[in-house]
């Protein structure tokens, strides 16, 4: 993979023209007695892009949303406002762009999906269905992975990942009251799970918080993997900025998978057997695909759901599309422009087998911006090409910033950072 030059914005625009899904509107098979429906089941980046993107390419489809929170709290971005940086309104989004550009949006409790009928079933006994089901259903935590901690702890010890706005507030408001010369604790878990270099960026702007505010405090990161993402930019980072006060202590090489949790002293024991005290501890539980996908038997022995990647439907379900980051489809990871990327291949498939059209290939892109500070920020972009029905990485297509950096330059980044977060919550909400 190369580094990124300097003309950056020229380049993204260029993968972006890449990634383009063909022509919009397209005509639907004539003699049908009514026109078709898709029903998309979960509201987050995966969902709504999927919504508007059907909108677009095939603006005779009734396209239904459902989801049961008609506001939506998201991943990207939250780290800064649990560092103070941003307040939580404004990594807030709601469905009223889907609605104005056509999109009929229920929020509802969902209690279930059938994939052979199509069909979403509600809790107040409805039940919605269409000619394709689109199941979008986030990630779920496995509560069994860590020995004490469950969903009746996240008051105590949040995992705000990101969890509900209240739980953002919560770990903020931790760090504000901790001790002047305490720890915070932040246990990492391993692949995959959502936004890879999401917990790196966290424990860097809490850092930034600390030195801002509590110099002698200190971040530890225990992590179950023995190297992470964008490691070497973040370490680098670390250096300039944080030195001996953001430790980090990998899986396998220091033991230091967490496997127990003591939630009222803010102890953890890791698998190596050590034990260490928080001030503020921040448990990230190992993951799985969203309860929807896991009850309708969807997933496979990891707590995933495989998807053939032309199109991202389920093998074996014939009109069951799984699209975000319940889906395999590894190596994209489990991002939000990932997940807005597969929504739209997957709308443009959708839209042209209902056309009668073959599905066309393109290619996916994913690009991922963290802050090491508010004014450092660091990127990774990857391209992704169709190898029969999964996906693999094209080689020398992608980039990552450079090692050797100056202010100047990861400053940018940083302010493009916060462009890249408003440009996909346009794309994906409206």
């Amino acid at each position: 993979m190369q580094s990124f030059p300097n003309d950056r914005r020229t380049l993204l625009r260029g993968l972006a023209g890449a990634a383009a899904l063909g022509a919009l509107g397209l005509p639907l098979g004539r003699g049908r007695a009514a026109p078709p429906s898709v029903v998309i089941a979960g509201g987050g980046f995966a969902g709504a892009s999927c919504a508007l993107a059907l909108r677009q390419f095939a603006p005779e489809v009734r396209v239904t949303l459902v989801d049961r929170q008609p506001r939506f709290v998201t991943g990207p971005f939250c780290n800064a406002v649990i560092a103070g940086l941003r307040p939580i309104s404004s990594i807030t989004q709601s469905h009223a762009g889907l609605s104005a550009a056509g999109v009929r949006v229920l929020h509802a409790d969902i209690d279930g999906v059938e994939p052979a009928a199509r069909r979403i079933r509600l809790a107040d006994g409805r039940s919605i269905g269409g000619d394709r089901l689109v199941i979008a259903p986030g990630i779920d935590f496995d509560w069994a992975a860590i020995d004490g901690y469950g969903p009746g702890h996240v008051a105590r010890i949040p995992h705000a990942w990101p969890g509900s706005a209240d739980q953002l507030r919560n770990l903020r408001q931790q760090l504000r009251t901790m001790p002047d010369n305490g720890r915070v604790v932040i246990s990492v878990p391993d692949n995959p799970y959502r936004c890879p270099p999401g917990p790196y960026e966290r424990a860097s702007l809490i850092a930034h918080f600390l030195k801002q505010h509590k110099p002698q405090a200190e971040v530890l990161i225990l992590d179950a993997k023995d190297h992470f993402s964008k490691e070497p930019l973040f370490r680098t980072g670390w250096g300039a900025r944080y030195g001996e006060r953001l430790q980090w202590r990998g899986g396998r090489r220091d033991g230091a998978r967490v496997v127990a949790v003591d939630t009222q002293s803010r102890r953890v024991r890791t698998v190596g057997g050590d034990e260490y005290a928080a001030d503020v501890l921040n448990i990230i539980p190992p993951q799985r695909a969203g309860r929807l996908a896991h009850d309708a038997g969807l997933t496979d022995a990891a707590g995933w759901v495989p998807v053939a990647a032309h199109d991202f439907s389920v093998p074996g379900h014939a009109g069951v599309h799984v699209i975000g980051d319940a889906a395999r489809a590894e190596p994209m990871p489990k991002s939000a422009y990932a997940a807005n990327m597969q929504a739209k291949l997957c709308a443009h498939a959708i839209a042209r087998e209902l056309a009668g059209e073959p599905v066309a290939e393109t290619r996916l892109i994913n690009a991922c911006y963290s802050l090491v500070a508010p004014d450092y920020g660091i990127s990774i972009t990857e391209v992704y090409r169709l190898d029969g029905d999964t996906l693999a990485a094209l080689a020398n297509a992608g980039g990552i910033s450079a090692l050797a950096a100056d202010r100047q330059t990861r400053a940018a980044e940083a302010d493009y950072a916060r462009a890249w977060y408003e440009n996909i919550v346009r794309d994906s909400f409206g």
